[in-house]
C-alpha cells in the first residue's frame, strides 16, 4: 500500500533509511525514525481559505457611530423591548433547542475522548452441568465458577483517535457558535417584530384619525347640502371617502393580530390572549452603528466562526481517514480465576494472558482510500462554503449601511411632506366652509395627508428595522475571543 508523503524532510528520511544498512545496535533508532516518517505521512497542512478581504466599506458612516455591544437592543432606549427579549431568551423553544444541541456536542466530545483510554471489562460466571450418556451408564455432573478481568488498549500510533477527538472538539465549537447565532437571530427577530407591532398600531391610529377627519367633513357637507349650498354629488363623494377610510382599517387590524401572534411564538407563548403593552413609535431611539473594518467581521459574526470551526473539523476528518490506511496496534491483557465448584472460588486455578496484535487491511475494494478522498472533497466543499459565507456577510453589512443612510434621508423629507399636508388640509377645510373652494380640494388634501402620515410611519419602521439588520449583520457585538479554540 502506497502512502501519500508530502513533506520533504520525511521523503529524505525514507531515502536515507533505504540506502544505508544500519548495524544491529541502531535497530531501535531505526524503528523510531520509521515511526517518525510514518507520522509525517499522514500530516497535511491546515486549510486556510484565500478570502481577499477589502480594506474598507463603500458606504459612509456617521462620525458619532459606535461599535455594537452584546446587549445592542438597549440602544433603542425601550424598556419594553428589553423585557420582551429577556422573556424570549428564557422561554423560546428555538433557544432551548440550540442549548440542547450544545449539550449533545459536549457529550459527543466526551465519548470521543474515551477512545484514547483503555477499555476494561469484568465478568463472572458459574455453571452446573449434567450429562446422561444412556445405555445404563452413569450420569456425569460438573460444576465450575470463574471470574475474569480483561483490559484492551489501542495504541494511537498514527493519531487516528486523536484526530477524532480534535474533530469532535471542533464540532463542539461550531455548535456553540451556532447557539450564539440562534441567540442573535432570536433577539433580532423579537426586536423587528416588536417594531412592526408598534408601526402597525401607529398606522391604525393614523387611519382612525383620518376617519374622524373624514366624518367631520361629511357632517359639514351634509349641513351645506341641507342648506342647498352643495349638491347630492358632494355628499356621495364624502360618504365614499368615509367608507374607504373604514375599509382601510380592516387589513391593518388583521396585521396587528398576526404580528401579535408572531411575537408570542418568539417569546415561547401561546398566541391566544397575548396583548403586550407598547409605546409610541416616535419615542424609540435609532442608534448609529459603526461597522469597523471588514476584516473584523470574521471575529464578530458567530456564523462565520461556526463555518471556520467546521472547516477545522474537516481537517481532522481527513487526518483520521488517512490514519485508517495504516496498521492498527492493539494491546490486551486478561486475568482470571476458576474453580471446580458451584458458587465458590475455593482452591481456584489462575490464568493470565498478555496479547499484542498488529492488523493491516490488505484489500477492501478501495473503501478506505475512498473515505480519504470523500473527506478531502468535503473539506473543499466547506472551504467554499466558508468563503461564500464571508462574502455574503460583507454584502449584508454593505446593504445595511446603504439602507440606513437612505431611510434616514427619506424620513427627513417625509416629515416635511407630512407637515405641509397638514397645513394644506386645514386651509382646504377653511376655504370649503367659506365657499371659496369645492369639495374636491378637501378630498385631495385628505388623501395627501393620510398617505403622508402612513408613509412616515413606514419610513420610521424601515429605519428601526434597518438598524436591527445592521446589528445582526455585524454579529450583534459578539466576539470569538473567549470561546474555546477548536482543536
Amino acid at each position: 500500500m502506497t502512502l501519500l508523503m508530502r513533506p520533504t524532510p520525511c521523503r529524505l528520511a525514507r531515502r536515507t533509511a533505504s540506502r544505508r544498512r544500519l548495524p544491529r545496535s541502531c535497530t531501535p533508532l531505526a524503528a523510531v525514525v520509521a515511526l517518525f516518517v510514518a507520522g509525517c505521512a499522514i500530516t497535511e497542512p491546515a486549510t486556510k481559505p484565500d478570502l481577499g478581504m477589502p480594506v474598507g466599506w463603500t458606504e459612509t458612516v456617521p462620525a458619532a457611530a459606535a461599535l455594537p455591544d452584546s446587549a445592542w437592543w438597549r440602544d433603542f432606549a425601550s424598556l419594553r423591548l428589553d423585557a420582551l427579549i429577556d422573556e424570549a431568551l428564557a422561554g423560546s423553544p428555538d433557544f432551548r433547542i440550540a442549548a440542547e444541541r450544545v449539550r449533545q456536542a459536549e457529550i459527543q466530545l466526551q465519548a470521543a475522548g474515551a477512545s484514547l483510554l483503555p477499555f476494561a471489562t469484568a465478568g463472572a460466571d458459574t455453571d452446573w452441568r449434567r450429562s446422561d450418556p444412556g445405555s445404563g451408564s452413569r450420569a456425569i455432573e460438573s460444576e465450575s465458577t470463574g471470574a475474569s478481568l480483561a483490559i484492551s488498549y489501542e495504541v494511537d500510533l498514527w493519531g487516528r483517535l486523536a484526530a477524532g477527538v480534535q474533530g469532535a472538539d471542533a464540532d463542539l465549537a461550531a455548535t456553540r457558535h451556532d447557539f450564539e447565532t440562534v441567540r442573535l437571530t432570536l433577539t433580532a427577530g423579537v426586536a423587528t417584530t416588536y417594531f412592526q407591532l408598534l408601526a402597525t398600531r401607529a398606522r391604525i391610529d393614523i387611519a382612525r384619525e383620518n376617519l374622524a377627519i373624514a366624518e367631520r367633513v361629511f357632517e359639514i357637507v351634509e349641513a351645506r347640502y341641507r342648506n342647498g349650498v352643495v349638491s347630492a354629488l358632494d355628499v356621495s363623494r364624502q360618504r365614499s371617502t368615509v367608507l374607504a377610510q373604514r375599509a382601510a382599517l380592516l387589513p391593518l387590524e388583521t396585521a396587528e393580530r398576526q404580528t401579535l401572534a408572531a411575537l408570542a411564538v418568539l417569546l415561547g407563548r401561546a398566541p391566544q390572549g397575548f396583548a403586550p403593552g407598547g409605546e409610541p413609535l416616535a419615542a424609540l431611539a435609532i442608534p448609529e452603528v459603526a461597522p469597523g473594518l471588514p476584516a473584523e467581521l470574521l471575529v464578530r459574526r458567530p456564523d462565520l466562526a461556526s463555518a471556520e470551526a467546521r472547516l477545522a473539523a474537516a481537517d481532522a476528518d481527513v487526518a483520521a481517514a488517512r490514519a485508517a490506511l495504516l496498521p492498527s496496534i492493539q494491546l490486551s491483557g486478561s486475568a482470571g480465576v476458576a474453580s471446580a465448584a458451584l458458587l465458590s472460588l475455593a482452591n481456584p486455578s489462575n490464568t493470565v494472558a498478555l496479547t499484542a496484535s498488529l492488523a493491516q487491511t490488505l484489500f477492501d475494494g478501495g473503501r478506505l482510500r475512498g473515505e480519504v478522498e470523500s473527506a478531502r472533497s468535503r473539506r473543499v466543499e466547506l472551504v467554499e462554503t466558508y468563503r461564500n459565507a464571508v462574502f455574503s456577510a460583507l454584502r449584508e453589512v454593505e446593504d445595511a449601511l446603504g439602507n440606513a443612510a437612505r431611510d434616514r434621508r427619506q424620513e427627513q423629507v417625509q416629515l416635511l411632506i407630512r407637515d405641509e399636508a397638514q397645513r394644506s388640509l386645514r386651509l382646504a377645510e377653511l376655504r370649503y366652509r367659506e365657499g371659496a373652494d369645492d369639495l374636491l380640494s378637501v378630498l385631495d388634501a385628505q388623501r395627501t395627508l393620510f398617505q403622508a402620515q402612513d408613509q412616515l410611519a413606514q419610513f420610521r419602521l424601515a429605519r428601526l428595522s434597518g438598524a436591527v439588520d445592521l446589528f445582526k449583520a455585524l454579529g450583534g457585538g459578539w466576539e470569538i475571543f473567549g470561546v474555546p479554540d477548536p482543536g
